[in-house]
Formats: C-alpha cells, structure tokens, sequence
C-alpha cells in the first residue's frame, strides 16, 4: 500500500516532486508551515487534475470527482481519510481555507468531462475561475494578506495563468479532444478543431495565438494592479509564479506563437533564475518601503 509506507506530508511532497510543475520553484521561499500548506493544497490539485488527463471511461471519473467531493466534506468535518486530506487538516490548523473552493476547483475539473469546448470567452472564463482563481484564492490565505483587493488579484491572475496554460498546451489538448480557444473565436478566424490537431501554423493561427496571449496579459496586468503594495511581500510567491509565466508567455510570443509544432517551455536553470531574482527584487522593495 502506497499510502502505508509514507506520512502524508511525504505523500504530498512526492506527488508535487513528480509533476515538475513550475510551483515547486516558487515554494523555495516559503516558511516551514507554508510549505506544508502549499505542498498539501498542490497535491489536492494534482489528484483531481490527474482523474480528468489519466481516468478513460467517463463515469469512473464522475465517481472519483464524487468520492473527493465527500472526501473534502469529511475534511471539513475533521474525518478526511486520504493522506492529501489529512495533510490539508493540519493546514486548516494554521489557515482559513475555504470549503467552497477546493468544491469549485473540483467543479472545473467536472467541465472537463463534461465539456470538451467553449463557444465564448464568457464560458471559458467560468472554466478558468474554477480551475485556477480558486487555487489562488486558497493560497493568498496561507501567504497572507491585509487588503480585500488581493483576492481580486487572485482572482485575476489565475485566470491569466490558465490562459497562458491553454496557450502553451493547445495542441496537445485538442489532441484528447479537448479545445479551450472559444468556438467563435476561432470561427472568427476561420480555423477549425482539425487545423489545430494538424498543427496547421499559419497567418490565421498566429493571429488567433495572438488574440488570446493579449488576453492573457491584459488579465496579468489587471492582477497586479489589485495588489496593494503592502500586501506585495507577504504574496511573493505568487508574484515569482506570476513571473515565471510571464517569462513563459514572452517567449510564446518571442516565437511567433509556434505553439502547435512544439511544446514551448523555460529550462530549469531559468525558472530557479526567475524565482532567485524575483524574491530577491520583493525583498528590496519591502525593506525600501518599510
């Protein structure tokens, strides 16, 4: 029994390790309680992202989604019995997490099974809240703030962050059907499910790409103008992640939106670079403002 041999903490640190997700270099700077609360809260993510790329027969995965429905109504209620769960018990020690946002996240991951596209921006934009704003607005509480606009910021920039994710990955989720770019968007510019799959790059797609990297940073900058300054430093791991798809997002943008022929990506080296160098600006500013 895999759950046997490990804490739950270790559980969840190993199913963070296993994702080489760009989070892991943004909790470096976290403290001790932080970290377990972040790990715990990206392992929760993990497990029901997993369920909607790795579960096959649609049913099965609506019982799974189920079963983490209760399993966060039995955490809530102090009897959680999955390592995750249990992890996440010791984070509401320390921090208000709410109960309607780890069910809302698990709601997103329910329009994956249940939608395979989007006919506006307006629906996406509802599949992006659930999906991403949600995990913001839980981690602004273990960073903590002092001001009611960082949770418009949260807000924001998870919704920035998923837009570059949907970018990044367009080809490869229209490969399992999937097709994130509003329907009358790509109508609009005469593109069709099928270009995408056959990674048909052409005027009509890169001005498509470029449509919805605008879009992108236009929700990015609107995030940052909620963040009060004095809630900059306490956020600053969010702020790395931020710039770490910021970076990601330039390069798309760098490569002339070649999203459908290759996988676009930041080495390691640069993501460990971009977080080193963020923190170190936040800390200036804060010691400069303080």
């Amino acid at each position: 029994c895999l759950y046997c041999s490990m804490t739950p903490d270790e559980y969840c640190h190993n199913k963070t390790q296993q994702s080489g997700s760009s989070f892991y270099y943004s909790f470096l700077f976290l403290d001790k309680t932080q970290s377990q609360a972040m790990t715990a809260l990206y392992a929760f993510c993990r497990e029901v992202d997993d369920i909607v790329d790795e579960c096959h027969e649609p049913m099965v995965a609506e019982r799974k989604l189920q079963w983490w429905r209760e399993e966060i109504g039995a955490l809530f209620t102090g009897k959680p019995s999955h390592p995750v769960c249990l992890a996440l018990q010791e984070a509401l020690v320390h921090y208000p997490l709410e109960q309607r946002y780890f069910l809302e996240l698990i709601d997103g991951m329910q329009m994956d099974l249940q939608k395979h596209s989007y006919a506006n921006f307006d629906e996406l934009s509802q599949y992006c809240y659930c999906a991403a704003s949600t995990v913001g607005l839980l981690s602004i509480e273990i960073f903590g703030y002092q001001h009611e606009s960082t949770r418009e910021y949260a807000r924001h920039l998870g919704i920035a962050l998923q837009l570059i994710n949907i970018l990044r990955d367009v080809r490869e989720d229209a490969l399992r059907g999937r097709i994130y770019i509003p329907q009358d968007e790509l109508q609009r510019f005469k593109l069709s499910k099928e270009n995408i799959i056959n990674g048909t790059d052409n005027e009509q797609s890169r001005a498509l790409f470029a449509l919805q990297a605008a879009r992108a940073r236009s929700y990015y900058e609107q995030a940052f103008e909620y963040l009060d300054a004095e809630d900059r430093y306490a956020q600053r791991t969010g702020i790395i992640m931020a710039n770490i798809y910021s970076a990601l997002l330039d390069k798309i943008i760098n490569t002339n939106y070649s999203v459908l022929s290759q996988r676009v990506q930041l080495t390691k080296p640069r993501k460990l670079w971009i977080a080193w160098s963020s923190a170190r600006r936040e800390y200036k500013y804060h010691n400069k403002t303080t």
